[in-house]
């Protein structure tokens, strides 16, 4: 068999990137509205730190009015949600992002929950959960987003395709599969602890692995000729035993990648793949958010 078509993230998420630039140059022009993001940084988490430079740094270069708040690590509970109710009642921001994870002693639920729905980018807030699954029009969760992307591109109309969604995480695996379910897909949610795993894998036409193990889904798991999007980003030592003992890692999937690429018929790698539109996504919730708060979106 071919190898797989390899599904590049960082083509479509350039793209995207580049449309959400002129929507926000329209909005400027048009109505001189200019989206603002907020991003709310806790602690010196080095992973966290190059996430939210990132994103600073795409946000402004899209033309965005863009914040980055941040807290020392032992910061109190109620300084940190009297931040977040600034912003809330900011004019000039209309994407709210608390980088998780956040420091130990710190409720994330209830942060999530202080976040203006209208303004959660994340999509996290149980207001937001509820639209998804209700059907109606919301802030969805920037990487399920940037799966559905990647999944529309590479196989155009969903109807009728059996996915199956490995992990249940209120931040990928549930709103992927809602997201699956409202483009009429038949869905599956499986996890770590369902019966013949990959029984149920071998039934997807569209496998989202979201499972947080390196490497867990095998060829063998795979319908030959499906469309595997894999959402993991695990930091694993080299398997050169020189570069292991040097402490060096490297980034891999939920998935086999090597293996999996002769029996897939297309196949997300990491990185380059998924990771790349987050970002990208993130930014188009914020002109979504900025939009409908200012009445030009119904």
């Amino acid at each position: 068999m071919s190898q797989a078509q390899i599904i590049d993230g960082k083509v479509t998420a350039e793209r995207l990137r580049a449309e959400v630039a002129e929507e926000v140059a329209v909005l400027k022009a048009q109505h001189g509205l200019q989206p603002g993001l907020a991003v709310v940084l806790v602690g010196e988490d080095p992973a966290s730190q190059v996430y939210v430079r990132s994103k600073g740094e795409h946000s402004k270069a899209a033309g965005m009015h863009s914040v980055t708040h941040r807290l020392p690590a032992d910061v109190s509970q109620d300084e940190l949600l009297g931040l977040v109710r600034q912003l809330n009642a900011d004019a000039a921001i209309h994407g709210i992002l608390v980088q998780l994870p956040l420091p130990k002693g710190l409720d994330e639920k209830a942060v999530i929950e202080t976040i203006d729905p209208a303004k959660d980018v994340d999509g996290l807030h149980v207001v937001n959960a509820g639209r998804l699954a209700q059907g109606l029009p919301s802030l969805v969760p920037c990487t399920p987003l940037g799966c559905m992307i990647l999944l529309r591109e590479t196989l155009g109309d969903l109807t009728g395709k059996r996915a199956v969604v490995v992990g249940r995480s209120v931040l990928v695996g549930k709103p992927v599969a809602q997201l699956l379910l409202a483009a009429d897909c038949t869905v599956t949610i499986a996890h770590s602890r369902t019966q013949d795993l990959p029984a149920v894998c071998r039934e997807a036409d569209i496998l989202v692995a979201a499972v947080g193990r390196p490497q867990m889904i095998k060829a063998d798991w795979i319908k030959p000729g499906a469309t595997v999007i894999d959402v993991g980003i695990n930091r694993v030592p080299f398997r050169d035993p020189v570069k292991a003992a040097e402490g060096k890692t490297k980034l891999v999937g939920d998935v086999a990648y090597k293996e999996a690429s002769a029996v897939a018929g297309a196949i997300t790698p990491v990185p380059g793949g998924v990771g790349l539109m987050t970002v990208a996504c993130l930014l188009q919730n914020t002109v979504t958010a900025a939009k409908r708060i200012a009445g030009l979106e119904a």
